[in-house]
């Protein structure tokens, strides 16, 4: 037996890819199942995951249903200690912990306005103040992090975590819609969106077409760029 991983659209759906990034990034095995977000198909597909009715949703091998990202993500670390999903010192581990889960239930102005695509860069976006403001506490967060782990460059708590996970499809708001961060915020966006197992992830995004596009916006826009892995 192994995990049975449903996830949505890859193009769009930012919290599957971070549930999919949890296995990927650390060498954990499971079958993906596609769930239809945009072809009316979401409650059939999920109906024997009742009562999780967002996606990702997660079976364990023994048949236990999870939903939400925090409790997979939990649950992974704790059946599977030694792959590295929280930092392995304490005070690293507490606020990678934390930055999760502010990850989860904030930035409201941030995910309404700017809803994740991996398809293109927009031109011309113009942000409102209260998704500036929540771009700059991303920015506080990670400048925090890097100051409990000692860490000013690379992955937040020096090695790749669950921290890293969550804050992937952040990079591609920040990038896809020319969100204004430091340099070093840059930086680290840049180095989320190179890594292979991210880039694979697009790559199958595209295997899908739409038309019409979700969360189209009026802008021009210019292609996604090419981040050389790290």
């Amino acid at each position: 037996m192994t995990y049975d991983l449903f996830i949505g659209d890859r193009m769009f759906s930012s919290w599957s890819m971070r549930g999919w990034l949890m296995f990927e990034k650390f060498g954990i095995p499971c079958k993906t199942h596609m769930v239809g977000l945009y072809s009316g198909t979401m409650a059939r597909d999920m109906a024997d995951l009742a009562p999780a009715r967002l996606v990702p949703a997660l079976r364990t091998p023994d048949g236990i249903v999870i939903g939400e990202s925090v409790a997979i993500g939990e649950t992974l670390a704790e059946r599977h200690p030694g792959a590295g999903h929280w930092p392995a010192r304490a005070a690293d581990r507490a606020t990678a912990r934390w930055l999760c889960a502010e990850m989860a239930s904030g930035f409201a102005a941030l995910r309404a306005d700017c809803p994740m695509q991996l398809m293109h860069c927009y031109r011309g976006f113009a942000p409102s103040s209260a998704v500036l403001s929540d771009v700059k506490r991303i920015e506080t967060l990670w400048s925090h992090a890097r100051t409990v782990s000692g860490c000013d460059s690379g992955w937040l708590f020096g090695d790749y975590s669950l921290a890293d996970v969550f804050f992937v499809p952040v990079a591609a708001r920040i990038i896809g819609y020319g969100l204004p961060v430091s340099d070093g915020a840059l930086a680290y966006c840049h180095a989320l969106l190179a890594d292979p197992s991210v880039q694979a992830w697009r790559a199958s995004a595209h295997e899908i077409t739409y038309d019409p596009m979700p969360y189209a916006k009026d802008l021009a826009t210019t292609p996604w760029p090419e981040f050389p892995a790290l």
